[in-house]
C-alpha cells in the first residue's frame, strides 16, 4: 500500500516507518523540519518536508502522492518532559488544526483510510478537549485511532524507568500500531496488560 506517516521523525514515527517499507509498503514521511529530512531517508522513505499548517502545500504533496492511507502522528512536545506545560497550547493546536488539515487534505485525494494518534490516559483542561476533539473528527469519518499509553525505552521520556500506567514500550508499540491497518474504523487502545 501507498502510505504517507505525517510526524515520520517522532519517537514513533521513526521506529514505524521501517516497519511499514520492510512490509513491503511504498512510505513517504512527512517532516517539517529539513534538518530531520536525512533520517527520513535512512529509514528507507520518500521524503515529504512540509509544515501541516501549510494547507495548500500539503494538499498538494498528499495529492501528488496519492496514498491509501494517511498516518498522523504528529505532535508538538519538547524533548525536555518539564517544558511540556510550555508546549501545550502548540500541542492541542496539532490536535485540532493539524488534524482538520490532514483530514481535509485526504478529502481531496478520495478520503484514503486515516489514522491518527491518541493518548490513553486523561489529560485534564483544554489538553483533554484537544484529544476529543482529534479523536471525534477521525472517527466521525471513519477513520482509526490508537490510543498509546505512555511510552517508555531509548528516545523516550522514560528511557531507564517505565512511567504508571497506561504504558507501553515504544518497539512493542511500533510493532502492534501495525494491526490498524487491518482495521476499517474504530478506536485501538495500545497498553500492556
Amino acid at each position: 500500500m501507498r502510505i504517507f506517516v505525517a510526524g515520520a521523525t517522532g519517537v514513533i514515527g521513526r521506529r514505524l516507518i521501517p516497519l511499514l517499507v520492510s512490509a513491503g509498503h511504498e512510505v513517504t514521511g512527512m517532516t517539517r523540519s529539513p534538518g530531520k529530512a536525512n533520517q527520513i531517508a535512512e529509514l528507507g522513505a520518500e521524503v515529504i518536508v512540509c509544515d501541516v499548517f501549510d494547507v495548500q502545500r500539503l494538499t498538494s504533496v498528499i495529492s501528488n502522492f496519492q496514498p491509501e492511507i494517511v498516518w498522523h502522528q504528529l505532535t508538538d512536545l519538547p524533548d525536555d518532559p518539564a517544558l511540556i506545560p510550555n508546549f501545550s497550547k502548540a500541542n492541542n493546536r496539532i490536535r485540532r488544526e493539524g488534524t482538520a488539515n490532514l483530514l481535509n487534505a485526504s478529502r481531496a485525494v478520495g478520503s484514503p483510510q486515516f489514522i491518527a494518534q491518541s493518548v490513553a490516559w486523561q489529560l485534564p483542561g483544554d489538553g483533554g478537549k484537544a484529544v476529543l476533539d482529534l479523536e471525534n473528527a477521525v472517527t466521525s469519518t471513519g477513520g482509526i485511532v490508537i490510543r498509546y499509553g505512555q511510552f517508555y525505552g531509548p528516545g523516550t521520556y522514560y528511557e531507564s524507568e517505565p512511567p504508571s500506567h497506561p504504558r507501553i514500550n515504544i518497539d512493542d508499540a511500533a510493532q502492534r500500531s501495525l494491526s490498524a491497518l487491518e482495521m476499517h474504523g474504530g478506536i485501538l487502545t495500545l497498553c500492556e496488560d
